[in-house]
C-alpha cells in the first residue's frame, strides 16, 4: 500500500498561539533545488498589528521579570533546541542544501548563542551600568532598560543561526519582537516557533510572521506602537525608505556594518541598541528629605 504523503501547512506565532493568516493566503516554501517543502502562510497587514498587540502585551510581563527569570528561560530554549537537533540538522540540509556537517555547526552554534545570551541577563546593569561623578550633593545612576516592542527582518542565508542571532539580544534586554521571518525560507524560523512555543517564553514575547518582507516591512517600519527596528534582513533598496519610515515616530535603528558573519562571537552591539540608559538622581545628606529625581 503506497503510503500519502502530508504536506505540511505552517502557521503564523502570534502571542504564542499558531493562527492561520486572517487572509487565508499561503505561498509554497521550496528547497534550494526549488522542490515543494511545504505551505507557508503569507501574513496580511492585519496580521502584522495583531502580533505588535500581542508583543506589546508580552513585553509588559517580560521586562518586569527578575533577570534571574529570563536567563532561566532563555536558557530553557537552548534546551529545547537540544533536544531537536537531528530534526534542525535534516531541517537546514534540506532547505539550503548544507552539508550534514555544515548544518550541525550551524545547529550546535545556536544552541550556543541561547546558552550565551542566558548569561548576559544579569550582568547588563553592571556592564553598561554606572554609578556617576557629579559636582553636586547627589548620589547618581545609570541603568538599562528595555526599550519595548522591537520589529526584526530576519536575515536570509542562515536560517536558524542567523534567525537566533538578530532575536535572542533583543528579549536578553526584557524586549518584546515581532520577526518578519526570511521570505526565502520560512521552514526552519516556523520550527524554531515551535521551540519557542513549548519553552517557558511567555506568550507575545516572541512572535514571527512569514510573508513578504516589501508588504509586511513598511507597515512595521512605520508601526507607531513599535520602538525599535532591526533591518538586518533587509535589502540596500529597501533600507532607506524604512529608516524614513522609521524616523516619523523616532524608532531606534539597527543596520550592521557589512555583511554579518554570525558564526563568530557577537558582541554586545545589538545588546546596547535595543536598551535604554536611565539616570537617576538621588540627593545626600540633609537634601535626601526632599527625594529623588530622574530622567
Amino acid at each position: 500500500m503506497t503510503h500519502l504523503a502530508v504536506s505540511k501547512t505552517y502557521k503564523l506565532f502570534i502571542g504564542g498561539a499558531f493562527p492561520r493568516s486572517e487572509s487565508g493566503r499561503t505561498y509554497q516554501a521550496r528547497d534550494n533545488k526549488g522542490n515543494f517543502m511545504a505551505n507557508a502562510a503569507l501574513a496580511s497587514r492585519k496580521d502584522l498589528r495583531d502580533a505588535v498587540v500581542a508583543a506589546r502585551k508580552g513585553y509588559a510581563a517580560w521586562s518586569k521579570a527578575t533577570t534571574y527569570n529570563r536567563g532561566q528561560v532563555i536558557y530553557r530554549i537552548a534546551e529545547m533546541l537540544e533536544g531537536r537537533r537531528t530534526e534542525f540538522i535534516e531541517l537546514i540540509m534540506i532547505s539550503t542544501g548544507a552539508s550534514s556537517k555544515e548544518a550541525a555547526e550551524e545547529v550546535d552554534t545556536s544552541i550556543d548563542r541561547h546558552v550565551h545570551y542566558a548569561g548576559w541577563t544579569d550582568k547588563l546593569a553592571a556592564v553598561l551600568g554606572s554609578a556617576n561623578p557629579v559636582s553636586s550633593p547627589h548620589f547618581s545612576y545609570s541603568a538599562p532598560e528595555a526599550t519595548g516592542v522591537v520589529g526584526i527582518l530576519a536575515p536570509t542565508g542562515s536560517p536558524l543561526l542567523g534567525l537566533i542571532s538578530v532575536i535572542a539580544p533583543v528579549i536578553t534586554g526584557g524586549n518584546a519582537c515581532v520577526v518578519i521571518a526570511a521570505e526565502s525560507d520560512p521552514c526552519v524560523a516556523m520550527t524554531f516557533a515551535e521551540v519557542a512555543a513549548t519553552s517557558d517564553v511567555p506568550a507575545g514575547v516572541i512572535n514571527i510572521l512569514t510573508g513578504r518582507i516589501s508588504e509586511l516591512a513598511p507597515h512595521l517600519a512605520a508601526h507607531a506602537d513599535v520602538n525599535a527596528l532591526d533591518l538586518t534582513g533587509t535589502s540596500v533598496e529597501l533600507r532607506k525608505a524604512l529608516e524614513q519610515a522609521a524616523a516619523e515616530t523616532v524608532k531606534r535603528v539597527y543596520v550592521p556594518k557589512g555583511v554579518p558573519d554570525f558564526m563568530v562571537a557577537p558582541g554586545t552591539a545589538r545588546l546596547r541598541s535595543f536598551l535604554e540608559i536611565k539616570t537617576v538622581w538621588h540627593p545626600t545628606g540633609a537634601l535626601s528629605l526632599s527625594g529623588g529625581s530622574s530622567y
